[in-house]
C-alpha cells in the first residue's frame, strides 16, 4: 500500500424528490462517475468508499455514497 500526501473526501447523496415520490431513487451512478474522472484527471485515486443510509425528512431514508481519494 503506497502512502498518499493528500487526501480529498467527496460526499454524493441519492436524489430527495426521488425518495419522497418513489421510496428511493438510489444513488447517481452518472453523477458519480463523471466526478471520479474529474478527479482522476488530476491525479486522484480511490482509496475507501462507504455508502450510509440517513434519515431523510420524517419518513424516507437516503443513500450517500463518502469516496475517499489520494493522490
Amino acid at each position: 500500500m503506497s502512502a498518499y500526501k493528500e487526501y480529498k473526501v467527496v460526499h454524493i447523496v441519492e436524489g430527495g424528490c426521488g425518495t419522497i415520490f418513489l421510496g428511493a431513487s438510489g444513488l447517481p451512478v452518472q453523477k458519480m462517475e463523471s466526478e471520479l474522472n474529474k478527479y482522476a484527471q488530476d491525479g486522484w485515486q480511490v482509496v475507501f468508499q462507504v455508502i450510509e443510509q440517513k434519515r431523510f425528512l420524517l419518513f424516507w431514508k437516503r443513500e450517500a455514497v463518502i469516496i475517499t481519494l489520494g493522490r
